[in-house]
């Protein structure tokens, strides 16, 4: 075993050897040993390639742009940051708790970030600030402290809106979020670690992270993040992601803990959809088609010669909405009340929020038929 080793050892080196004495022209000869060689010398399956220039394919190295006349200007946050300002507040959130003697104590629970989305007295924050609180104080960035009030909150998205008896508020306008473009300059303003008003800066890393993207979230909830490199720390939920509009674009919720600058923000496309509920009942009442649901494959959408868009119903839970009107196993769910469906994420969500007993349409493809469906949505059941 050891000779043949070194026999093939000694057979590539010679190999090795002929093409480095064939590549060299500095004799000017045009007959080189590898084209004296023959297939002998070589080892088995080996053969005596051409050398020739008109074989050896060039890479084409492009010559550097000209130097660039004008000066690249970043944009100064100073004024976005001066008009924000009065907006963001900090929540303190305060639980009571039975003490050693039986008697209730307030305790800290938490410092969390929020901003005045209404100058009528409205704020938003994360739920997770104010969750199980039985105090919660805003303090203004002028030194003002107000009791605030739950109006709303909701744990599967991590929404919750705030009241403050107080009006003439500086209220920072809600953006579209959906118009945000991967590489857009963003701004996050919060409290991290209890430092105050505390300005980053970043881009739009990324759209649509989903609760398999961000660890340690409640699987039943509802998430379609906002990625970005501005940092974002403990004591920056609640607080406010902004456009060089000025204007709110997601609200700042996770991070990656393992990670640098990897920060998750909720879309304000979302919080708005949600907001109108909130106000009215103070609590999500979620609908549902009653179905499961999994991606639909590039196999499959090819076998169809559609995009693979949508989401593939793969069980109906029985007695329920879907059954009832007629779905079936295999069926691929395009539209959702006339909205096309990207992915199953989005139809859960639109699903969910549509309402109780409310009649929608499903845009339904059943092998190459593509039809309308009429569904009355009942109530998700809780897990």
């Amino acid at each position: 075993m050891k000779r043949q080793g070194a026999g093939s050892w000694r057979a590539l080196t010679g190999v090795v050897l002929t093409f480095a004495v064939s590549g060299c022209d500095c004799l000017g000869s045009t007959t080189t040993t590898a084209e004296t060689a023959t297939t002998a010398d070589l080892p088995p399956g080996a053969v005596v390639a051409s050398r020739s220039a008109e074989s050896v394919a060039v890479p084409k190295v492009h010559a550097p742009p000209p130097p660039s006349t004008a000066a690249v200007a970043l944009p100064s946050l100073a004024g976005l940051v001066t008009r924000a300002r009065p907006s963001v507040v900090t929540v303190k959130a305060w639980v009571k708790k039975t003490n050693a003697f039986g008697r209730e104590v307030a305790q800290a629970q938490g410092v969390g970030t929020g901003f005045v989305y209404d100058a009528k007295g409205y704020l938003l924050t994360n739920n997770h600030v104010i969750d199980g609180a039985s105090d919660i104080i805003i303090k203004f960035a002028d030194g003002r402290e107000l009791g605030a009030t739950i109006v709303g909150a909701d744990k599967l998205t991590d929404v919750a809106v705030l009241k403050v008896d107080e009006a003439g508020l500086t209220a920072l306008p809600l953006g579209d979020s959906s118009a945000l473009q991967v590489g857009d300059w963003v701004v996050a303003i919060g409290n991290p670690f209890g430092l105050e008003h505390t300005v980053s800066a970043g881009i739009l890393s990324a759209k649509g992270r989903t609760r398999d993207d961000v660890q340690g979230l409640d699987p039943s909830g509802y998430f379609n993040f906002l990625q970005t490199d501005a940092s974002i720390n403990p004591g920056n939920s609640g607080g406010p992601l902004l456009n060089l509009a000025g204007q709110v674009v997601g609200m700042n919720a996770a991070v990656r803990a393992n990670a640098n600058n990897i920060g998750f923000a909720i879309p304000m496309e979302m919080v708005v959809q949600l907001l109108p509920i909130l106000l009215r009942d103070g609590q999500i009442r979620r609908s549902a088609i009653g179905i499961a649901v999994h991606p639909v494959s590039m196999e499959e959408a090819k076998a169809l010669n559609r995009p693979a868009k949508g989401a593939k119903v793969t069980r109906l839970l029985h007695g329920k909405a879907a059954e009832k009107a007629g779905l079936a196993v295999g069926d691929i769910i395009l539209a959702f009340d006339g909205k096309p469906i990207a992915d199953l994420h989005e139809l859960r969500w639109l699903a969910s929020i549509a309402g109780v007993n409310k009649t929608v349409s499903l845009k339904v493809a059943r092998g190459q038929r593509v039809f309308d469906m009429r569904v009355t949505l009942g109530e998700l059941e809780e897990p």
